[in-house]
């Protein structure tokens, strides 16, 4: 069983592990804002960023870990918005170790990412991911309303360009 947690302080392991996890999904072909050789350096930073950004309030983060504590899958909500959009959260970084996935992970990892919103205060969730890839589904499925794409919004990893489709969804707040 994997635990999903929030992480209110990221650890420098806890960096290491989230680098090794991006690096995973970016050398898998996830369009996820990094081209190859996705370096370990980079991907710290990246990291670091976010953690700052946790630590600032600015982001929530949450992490699965499997049954010996290895993150395996993470999540964020970006709770900074701008003063008119309070309500609001972005969605960003759902990302599932390769060998973690085709397990429900993707699913418990979004659920708990709505749930959180609620908490949090927030209403409206927004989202974008890869045009026809296996996120796409996995958010229509969960009930995600699609808004639209945009055809040659990003690049693959390996160059390439990828379309972007974009989803929200109405959460009741707590």
């Amino acid at each position: 069983m994997k635990a999903i947690r929030r992480l209110t302080f990221v650890s420098e392991s806890e960096v290491q592990q989230l680098a090794a996890l991006l690096i995973d999904c970016v050398e898998g072909g996830a369009s996820v804002s990094f081209m190859l050789p996705l370096t370990e350096e980079r991907a710290q930073a990246f990291w670091q960023r976010v953690a700052q950004g946790v630590h600032d309030g600015e982001r929530a983060l949450l992490v699965a870990e499997d049954e010996h504590g290895a993150i395996v899958g993470t999540v964020q909500l970006i709770l900074g918005q701008p003063e008119n959009q309070p309500h609001r959260a972005d969605v960003a970084k759902m990302l599932v170790h390769r060998s973690a996935r085709r397990q429900g992970l993707g699913e418990r990892l979004m659920r708990a990412a709505e749930d959180l919103a609620r908490e949090c205060g927030k209403t409206v969730l927004v989202l974008d991911t890869v045009t026809g890839g296996d996120a796409e589904r996995l958010y229509a499925r969960l009930g995600w309303q699609r808004v639209g794409s945009i055809p040659d919004y990003a690049l693959w990893p390996q160059g390439g360009l990828c379309a972007t489709t974009y989803f929200y969804r109405h959460v009741q707040a707590r």
